[in-house]
């Protein structure tokens, strides 16, 4: 059946069948999970260059990985650290659904794996190199390895997926956004399943200097695990992180018919932009991509137990993201538990939104919410459930990941624990 055909059918159901992350807080979804329940930090002062004459010297660090691991070594040397997180991550989801990529199905199961910013830490290093050394000195791999589509590429190359794939730039909302239009692609017949997610590395000079010309991160340098928090009232901006997080998305009937471990259904998607500034947020979009996500998934305001924020510890983003949530929610707001697992990761960029859907969808399986560490002085601004410093055990049946980027990008995704229709 085409896609054509199948958009006059019923949708058909979406579900995560696999998972994986580089993340700062450990390698793997076991070690992520683990760090967030525990309410861990992986923020720390910067290693990889001097940053004595930054104002902002702190960042969410990937330690510990090895990408010869989980990628040929050619392949390391060729492509920047974004596409290493990424190939590495996606290598965990496939080995975790289980799903055979083969001449039978390669042809239904596409890539959806996305970058905010791309080889940033490569394009750098070119440049740095043309200006002193001359056009010679530009390695013949130097755009396949930064251009942002080829995290994508790689992974078609090494899984052998050669279905509907793209690459989705949308700042801080990538990761969410390239989750949901795999989401719809299976559900509208144009795949039967999706490798889908986002990676980013831009812990680099340029990254840092610029972010902080803007006054968007940080500047606690002294006590970088308490720096990123997210809804108490002194803080002071984001963390900038790095890694990777990709699902594999799969329709239902075709995850049963091969015994897949099902963690969820991913059951809505919500998109739209402020038309409102490059920076600051407007609360009344975001609020409606949330309602846009729950019409999407026929959810009502006070079915939705817990919401996984974009909560970037920004002072305008926490706050808009507050009126939002009650906005969309209504009195319900009072009740849900809402965290931000960037006050542990830091701001991932485009994984941001995979690694959050994955501690969503983890929330749903283990009944354990993450945390917001460093939650001790309230705002009256930010009066929700914000989880404070350590899990809560809950049963929750149906959990929201928000995603708000630069330039006014939203996205909202609606997980929920599967249940027979």
């Amino acid at each position: 059946m085409t896609g054509g055909a199948q958009l006059n059918q019923a949708k058909r159901r979406v579900v995560v069948t696999g998972l994986g992350a580089v993340t700062p807080v450990g390698i793997g979804v076991d070690e992520l999970w683990e760090a967030l329940c525990r309410g861990k930090s992986g923020i720390a002062r910067i290693t990889r260059f001097d940053v004595s004459g930054f104002k902002t010297q702190i960042a969410a660090e990937v330690k510990n990985f090895h990408p010869e691991d989980f990628i040929a070594k050619k392949k390391v040397r060729r492509n920047d650290p974004f596409i290493h997180y990424a190939m590495a991550s996606s290598r965990m989801a496939l080995e975790d659904s289980g799903l055979v990529i083969d001449q039978g199905n390669c042809y239904r199961v596409g890539v959806v794996v996305s970058t905010c910013a791309g080889g940033m830490e490569t394009y750098e290093k070119g440049v740095l190199a043309l200006s002193k050394e001359g056009p010679n000195s530009i390695s013949p791999f130097f755009i396949t390895g930064f251009i942002a589509n080829m995290a994508a590429g790689e992974i078609a190359i090494v899984s052998g997926a050669r279905g509907p794939s793209k690459c989705v730039v949308t700042a801080c909302a990538t990761g969410s956004h390239s989750i949901g239009d795999a989401f719809r692609l299976i559900q509208y017949g144009e795949a039967d399943a999706m490798i889908a997610g986002g990676s980013d590395a831009y812990v680099i000079p340029v990254g840092i200097a610029g972010l902080d010309k803007i006054r968007a991160t940080s500047r606690r340098n002294d006590e970088p695990e308490r720096a990123s928090r997210p809804f108490d009232k002194d803080r002071d901006g984001f963390i900038l992180g790095e890694g990777g997080g990709v699902v594999i998305l799969e329709e239902l009937e075709s995850a049963r018919r091969r015994g897949a471990e099902i963690y969820a259904e991913l059951v809505g998607y919500g998109s739209n932009i402020d038309g409102f500034h490059v920076t600051a947020p407007d609360w009344e979009s975001q609020a409606r991509c949330i309602r846009l996500a729950l019409d999407d998934a026929g959810i009502m305001p006070g079915d939705v137990d817990y919401v996984n924020a974009h909560g970037t510890s920004t002072v305008l983003n926490d706050a808009a993201e507050t009126k939002a949530i009650k906005a969309a929610l209504g009195e319900h707001s009072e009740k849900v538990a809402v965290s931000s697992t960037k006050s542990m990761t830091g701001h991932i960029l485009a994984a941001a939104g995979a690694v959050e859907a994955i501690a969503s969808v983890l929330t749903i399986k283990e009944g354990i919410i993450p945390p917001t560490i460093n939650y001790e002085t309230p705002d009256p601004e930010c009066d929700l459930d914000y989880v404070p410093n350590v899990a809560r055990k809950a049963e929750v049946n149906i959990a929201l990941s928000n995603s708000f980027g630069f330039g006014g990008f939203n996205a909202t995704l609606v997980f929920r624990k599967l249940i027979d229709a």
